[in-house]
């Protein structure tokens, strides 16, 4: 394994952790009964929400720019 494949290997763990320690928006059950969803309501993310949210965006814009110099080089 060459140096940004075990680079990308951790970037991509790290987003995956990032994503599993965000917030449920919606329960659950109601997307699979059909109730109505408030899933896309306008809800403002507060503290530590917008940074773990601003840290994930960040993360995924570093894994696609790595993944697309590791398919180049």
């Amino acid at each position: 394994m060459r140096i940004q494949d075990i680079i990308l290997l951790t970037v991509a763990l790290f987003l995956i952790t990032l994503v599993v320690l965000q917030s449920s928006k919606d329960n659950i059950n109601n997307a699979f009964s059909g109730e109505k969803s408030e899933l896309f309501n306008n809800q403002k993310q507060r503290g530590f929400e917008l940074v773990l949210s601003r840290v994930t965006a960040g993360t995924s814009l570093v894994f696609i720019l790595l993944s697309v110099y590791a398919m180049v080089y």
